[in-house]
């Protein structure tokens, strides 16, 4: 498919966020990636940055043409402007920005924006409409308040990681969870609050924290724990709840098999394995019991996958309607024919030369969002500052003091 047939890239009108400025005082994951779904979405981000450093995040690594992997990810369609805050002039630019915001978010660490002189109240008492957002790892009370709060620190203490892994060995996920769950209820509560902002035309003080945000998500496993008191296994890619549900070895390969109910378990028994026998042995007659049985319904199941290649194998269980994958790494996502034939990369420009880059998940069939280009650091300070009524010659004297960039 060419862009053509792709859905249209309207003007910014169209854009659902189009009117709306977001000033961001981030860094790392968490906020960096919420800031950056609101700007697929239309925002204008105006992302706050040290003079000299920016974002620890542009740090991280230099793997994509000389720029952080990370950054690259997270901070896509946004404005730097590059600001000394430790300066009274820098704090004062900053608030001028506020002014004109719609949202402010920051993930600072704890008490930071109220010692720079950039608290909720000092915001939202300059702009009564603004919608304002703190990230913390742990809230903004109890025990743990203050503490650090890297993503694999929160993964371990919200127990995320207990049920991570392989039996042997407990394990972080391999992506920033605790960050990104995080992010995405920033957006959530961002888009919410713009919305009520509209009927009442107030605005709004929002908390966010990482823990709280991977606590949601350990829903399952929580309650287990209280009404049964059991502790999930570590399961690898299996399933603690459902049996078969797991990677089958095949002739040249394995395949990934789910069967979320007991008409799949016949399906599979009877289609694609072949074997009425097996369909109807009483003990893998429900999930409950499967489970019970794993052990045996895993066993069995291998035993007959491992007669089939990959390919009649993944043909039949397509035939017969039961949920299969194949287990890719990074390289076969890249090479995902998924991803080509929705015509899903786009081309993004960074300060290094353009990169590939995949279209944002939220999927609108008017309107394609946009693929902005990755800041430098400090690109955008002086157009934003003049857009606040500064003149060239105020933000010479205020480069030449070190505290814009």
């Amino acid at each position: 498919m060419d862009h053509s047939t792709a859905s249209p890239v309207a003007a910014d009108g169209a854009l659902p966020l189009a009117d709306v400025t977001v000033v961001a005082l981030e860094q790392a994951v968490a906020a960096p990636l919420a800031t950056r779904h609101l700007a697929d979405l239309g925002a204008d981000v105006i992302k706050i940055e040290r003079v000299g450093e920016g974002d620890f995040a542009r740090d991280y690594d230099d793997t994509v043409h000389g720029l952080a992997s990370h950054f690259v990810w997270l901070n896509r369609g946004k404005e730097s402007v590059s600001v000394d805050l430790k300066s009274p002039e820098g704090v004062e630019l900053v608030l001028r920005l506020v002014d004109e915001a719609d949202v402010v978010v920051q993930n600072l660490a704890p008490g930071a924006a109220e010692r720079l002189g950039l608290g909720t109240e000092v915001l939202t008492a300059r702009n009564p409409r603004l919608i304002v957002v703190g990230l913390t790892g742990y809230g903004t009370s109890g025990p743990r308040m203050d503490a650090k709060a890297y993503d694999m620190l929160v993964q371990a203490e919200t127990g995320l990681v207990s049920i991570t892994g392989t039996p042997e060995q407990a394990s972080k996920t391999g992506i920033p969870t605790s960050d990104i769950a995080g992010g995405m209820y920033i957006v959530t509560s961002v888009l919410a609050a713009l919305y009520r902002r509209e009927r009442t035309g107030v605005g709004a003080v929002i908390d966010v924290s990482m823990f709280d945000s991977t606590v949601e998500w350990l829903g399952h496993p929580m309650y287990v724990q209280m009404y049964a008191e059991r502790q999930l296994p570590r399961m690898g890619l299996s399933h603690a709840a459902i049996a078969p549900y797991d990677a089958y070895p095949t002739s040249d390969g394995e395949v990934l098999i789910g069967v979320q109910n007991d008409r799949g378990w016949d399906a599979l028994a009877r289609e694609v394995l072949a074997d009425d026998a097996l369909a109807d042995d009483a003990r893998f007659a429900t999930n409950v019991l499967r489970v019970e049985h794993r052990a045996e319904v895993d066993a069995a199941v291998a035993q007959r996958t491992r007669r089939l290649t990959t390919a009649e194998l993944e043909e039949r269980l397509a035939r017969s309607g039961v949920a299969a994958a194949q287990v890719n790494d990074m390289a076969g996502l890249v090479a995902h024919p998924q991803l080509h034939a929705r015509d899903r990369w786009r081309e993004v420009q960074t300060e290094k030369g353009p990169i590939r880059a995949v279209l944002p998940p939220m999927n609108f069939r008017d309107v394609e969002l946009p693929m902005g280009a990755i800041p430098a650091l400090g690109e955008h300070t002086d157009p934003v500052l003049e857009r606040l009524g500064l003149s060239e010659e105020e933000r010479a004297r205020l480069r030449a003091a070190g505290i814009i960039q």
